[in-house]
C-alpha cells in the first residue's frame, strides 16, 4: 500500500534546449521528496525541509543542488546514518522496469547518492560504527532507481579491496542496473565524477568485471563496458588494445560492437593498432 503512494515528479525524457538540467531538482522535486519521507517517517518536518532545501538553490547546478539537498537531508533526518538511510530506503519508489528511455525523472534520486557518498563512509556519522555494509546495501537498492556510479567511487578510493570484493559479486547479479554499476562505477575517468587515480595508473582491478560483462545480454551493460575501455585507452592504450584484440577470438556480433565502440577515439586519432582491430571487428 505504501509503494502506491510514493512517487517521483514527471520530467522530460531528455535534455531540452533552453531548460537547464538543474530544473529536474526544482521546487516540485524537493516537495515530493519531503512528501515521500514524511510518508514513511512521521516525525519528518516536510515544510521545514522544503524551506531549507530551497534556500539559495536557484543559482546552483544540478550537481551542487544535489549536494545541497543531501546536506539538508542530514539536518532533518535522524543523526545516526544507519537510521537515516533506513528511512530513505523505505521512501524509494519501485525499481525501474527497463534499462533504456527512463528519462530525466530518475535524477530525483541524485541527492540520495550524494548523501551516501558524504555520510556513509566515515563511522563518525554512525555512532562510531563502520557503515560500509549499510552503504553497500543502500547503493545496491538505489542503483535500481538511479545509478550509483557517482557514489560508489569514494568507497573505491578509500577502501578499494572491500568495495571491489562487493562489485565482483554484484557483477553476477540478475539486475542489469546492478551489473552496469560494476562497470560504470569503476571507470577511471567517468564524466561528471571524481576520477579514480589508482585505476588511471593501473586499471587491472576492473578487468575481471569487464571480462564478465563483455557479453552481457543487455546493451545497457555492454555499452558501459565499451565506454570503460574507452576511458582505459586514454591512459593505458596498450592494455585496452590487448584486451580488445583478445576479445576478437570467436567474438559475437554484439561483442564486436563493444570492441569498435571502445576503440573509436584512438582510431579517430589515427592509431594504427586501433584501426586494425576495429576493422577486424566489423
Amino acid at each position: 500500500m505504501i509503494m502506491k503512494e510514493l512517487k517521483i515528479p514527471n520530467a522530460p525524457s531528455a535534455i531540452q534546449k533552453g531548460v537547464p538540467l538543474k530544473m529536474v531538482l526544482d521546487k516540485a522535486a524537493i516537495q515530493q521528496l519531503g512528501e515521500n519521507l514524511r510518508h514513511v517517517y512521521k516525525p519528518f518536518d516536510k515544510a521545514a525541509f522544503a524551506r531549507d532545501a530551497l534556500d539559495g538553490i536557484e543559482p546552483l547546478s544540478i550537481t551542487r543542488r544535489s549536494e545541497h539537498i543531501a546536506v539538508i537531508l542530514r539536518k532533518h533526518l535522524p543523526g545516526t546514518y544507519s537510521e537515516a538511510i533506513g528511512i530513505m530506503l523505505k521512501s524509494l519508489t519501485p525499481p525501474l522496469e527497463k534499462t533504456e528511455d527512463n528519462g530525466l525523472a530518475v535524477f530525483f534520486y541524485m541527492p540520495h547518492c550524494h548523501y551516501i557518498a558524504k555520510y556513509g563512509i566515515d563511522k563518525k556519522y554512525n555512532n562510531d560504527e563502520d557503515p560500509f555494509d549499510i552503504s553497500m546495501h543502500a547503493q545496491y537498492e538505489l542503483t535500481k532507481r538511479f545509478s550509483c556510479e557517482f557514489s560508489i567511487r569514494p568507497f573505491i578510493i578509500k577502501d578499494e579491496d572491500r568495495t571491489m570484493k562487493v562489485l565482483y559479486e554484484w557483477m553476477k547479479d540478475a539486475n542489469p542496473h546492478v551489473r552496469r554499476l560494476c562497470s560504470e562505477g569503476t571507470r577511471p575517468r567517468l564524466p561528471w565524477a571524481i576520477r579514480i587515480p589508482s585505476f588511471i595508473s593501473d586499471p587491472s582491478p576492473a578487468i575481471p568485471i569487464l571480462e564478465k560483462l563483455k557479453n552481457d545480454p543487455d546493451l545497457y551493460v555492454r555499452r558501459s563496458v565499451a565506454n570503460h575501455i574507452g576511458d582505459m585507452a586514454k591512459d593505458n592504450l596498450k592494455l585496452a588494445l590487448t584486451l580488445c584484440d583478445h576479445w576478437l577470438t570467436d567474438a559475437s556480433a554484439e561483442l564486436k560492437w563493444v570492441i569498435r565502440h571502445a576503440l573509436r577515439h584512438p582510431a579517430k586519432k589515427g592509431d594504427s593498432a586501433a584501426l586494425k582491430i576495429r576493422k577486424a571487428a566489423k
